[in-house]
């Protein structure tokens, strides 16, 4: 079972989409530099590293401006 749950990291980021991508490219940080910014994470692969991360407000994602 995923841990956080979606609902848990919908709670910081809304949108599917958006956690599936940020998720992803923490992953590939985490798995090319091996720095965690957690202190003893629960998950032992990299994509659940960073939805802890997300989780705890060690990520953020800042929308673009719309343009006109």
């Amino acid at each position: 079972m995923l841990e956080p749950s979606i609902d848990q990291l919908q709670t910081k980021i809304n949108s599917k989409y958006t956690l599936v991508t940020l998720s992803a490219k923490r992953a590939r940080q985490i798995k090319e530099h091996n720095i965690v910014q957690i202190e003893e994470p629960k998950a032992k692969k990299d994509v659940g590293i960073a939805l802890e991360e997300i989780y705890a407000g060690k990520l953020t994602f800042m929308p673009a401006p719309k343009s006109k």
